[in-house]
């Protein structure tokens, strides 16, 4: 009974939010056909909130000065091929970096903005409802975990190529963006497999070069438009001629994240000359295959640290590491 009351305080919580003025503008037979497949285009009034305005964006940022763990600072890159994390970042902090904006190549990051401003909480939860009205709900699905970012970049600026493993709706609030964004079967699973065997849940590096331009999705963003982003769609971003500010949320269930622990698993299949199906074409046999990887990801996490320190105590009484057999 306590569950059953739980679940309908949930759905009527839902269909409150959803009985508000909607935040997107979502075509319902795009999102049919493409949810989480391909990237489609949306509009939106985000950027009549009040919570995007520069006062407000300049408040908020003062207050992750002192969160070093949620915000990221970096320079512009110099292409879209660039070594994401090889561009050089920790710059300054974010009440800085928007005083810098102006004069200089700067991407800020402010990332789970619902924790700092009851005004971002209230509109991630507009914005899943809203999601989930279209979706049908989480179809006995699990949601585990659900946040959002926002993008303050100053202009003429790069962000390098690279894949999320989750799924997000991206809004263009300020300025003009231009979002290259691949279809996900644009990455080779070899590519995804490696990624996920590290059991990260953060970006993921590819090769630009190795993914076939056809299908590419090249968007002029402006305020009022916005894009979905599926999971392991890999994009670069380039800004214009000003400031840009955007706003993405993302989400995973259970289901999401079991096709990325699936792939992992895949990964030691091959090794032994097997061929595996491809995540989602059978979610039981995913959710095996997660089970057994998140037994497997901490025991490699923890004999990757033990070879660590022994590396390291090796280099300490030798002066240097011993060379390979």
């Amino acid at each position: 009974m306590e569950t059953a009351s739980r679940m309908t305080s949930a759905a009527e919580h839902l269909s409150a939010l959803v009985a508000k003025p909607l935040h997107l503008q979502i075509d319902a037979a795009a999102f049919h056909d493409a949810f989480d497949r391909e990237p489609f285009l949306f509009s939106h009034n985000l950027s009549a909130v009040g919570s995007f305005s520069d006062s407000a964006l300049r408040e908020l940022a003062n207050r992750y000065d002192s969160q070093p763990r949620d915000y990221f600072v970096s320079a512009g890159a110099a292409s879209a091929g660039s070594e994401f994390f090889g561009v050089p970042h920790g710059l300054c902090k974010p009440s800085e970096a928007m005083d810098r904006l102006p004069t200089h190549s700067i991407r800020l990051l402010l990332k789970r903005p619902e924790n700092h401003d009851p005004g971002f909480r209230r509109l991630l939860d507009q914005q899943f409802a809203e999601v989930m009205a279209l979706r049908g709900g989480l179809k006995g699905e699990r949601l585990i975990r659900l946040e959002s970012s926002l993008f303050i970049t100053s202009a003429a600026s790069t962000t390098p190529f690279h894949f999320d493993p989750e799924i997000a709706f991206f809004s263009q609030i300020e300025g003009e963006k231009i979002y290259h964004v691949y279809s996900p079967s644009a990455l080779r699973e070899s590519d995804l497999e490696d990624f996920y065997l590290q059991g990260n849940i953060s970006i993921g590096q590819v090769d630009l070069q190795a993914c076939d331009p056809a299908l590419e999705h090249v968007y002029h963003l402006r305020p009022g438009s916005g894009f979905h982003q599926p999971q392991n769609a890999a994009h670069w971003v380039e800004t214009r001629a000003s400031r840009s500010v955007s706003y993405s949320f993302v989400f995973e269930t259970d289901v999401s994240r079991h096709r990325g622990q699936a792939r992992a698993f895949n990964h030691y299949m091959r090794k032994f000359g097997l061929q595996p199906f491809t995540p989602g074409a059978r979610p039981a046999v995913d959710a095996v295959k997660a089970a057994a990887m998140r037994m497997l990801i901490p025991i490699r996490k923890q004999v990757g640290a033990i070879r660590k320190r022994v590396g390291a105590g090796r280099k300490t009484r030798h002066g240097k590491l011993p060379e390979p057999a």
